[in-house]
């Protein structure tokens, strides 16, 4: 008797720690569910949003290098049409020179009025340092601080505008890149296959539990 009393204490104790197990374990699997459901909607709204900001940065280097592109052909026309005039100044002066060393002072100032004004202080400048009789004079009045050119100035202002809009497309486009990188890693958290194994190893291990096996025979 004292030993039937024993199994049947041993076997109520067992009973009752084996029915309170699943309660446990199905509480903590819907917390961790939960949990994962949780983690997996923030994955998944930083996916949609890194695709959405690096499609968004690709326009902005897009914008960035056209408008750097732009920039540069005017800086080119700015250039080419500063050379232009250089060499309209240059023949013009030849001409002044070449009238004025043979005396015709006529046809000199005729040319020395075809001078453009960004070219008249250069010369004024180079006539002051007595160029006829000074062997250490400047060759010619282009060759003066005074000759300044605006659209070579220009030139060089677009040219720099085009370079740093550049630098911007290239910051446009590493941004893209980080973006794209977090795309996948969230992308590659969301696909990865612990997630349902964690959500329902845990319930199919406890209904071919041993216990419960030899519960139900």
């Amino acid at each position: 008797m004292a030993v039937l009393d024993e199994s049947a204490e041993l076997g109520t104790t067992v009973a009752a720690a084996t029915t309170n197990e699943p309660r446990l374990s199905l509480r903590m699997e819907r917390v961790f569910e939960g949990a994962a459901t949780v983690i997996l909607a923030v994955a998944t709204l930083g996916v949609a949003w890194s695709g959405y900001q690096a499609t968004r940065w690709n326009g902005v280097q897009a914008a960035d290098y056209v408008t750097a592109s732009g920039l540069r052909i005017r800086s080119t026309e700015a250039e080419t049409a500063a050379g232009q005039d250089r060499l309209f100044d240059s023949q013009v002066f030849s001409q002044w020179l070449n009238a004025y060393s043979a005396g015709n002072m006529q046809l000199a100032d005729l040319y020395q009025r075809r001078f453009r004004p960004e070219f008249l202080p250069a010369f004024e400048a180079w006539l002051a340092t007595d160029p006829l009789h000074n062997p250490s004079a400047p060759p010619g009045p282009l060759y003066m601080p005074q000759y300044v050119s605006a659209k070579s100035l220009l030139a060089d202002q677009l040219d720099h505008q085009a370079d740093v809009a550049f630098d911007a497309g290239q910051q446009a486009n590493e941004t893209s890149d980080e973006y794209v990188l977090n795309t996948v890693f969230l992308a590659s958290a969301c696909s990865s296959p612990v997630w349902p194994a964690a959500s329902g190893g845990r319930r199919r291990g406890s209904r071919s539990s041993p216990w419960l096996a030899s519960r139900s025979v």
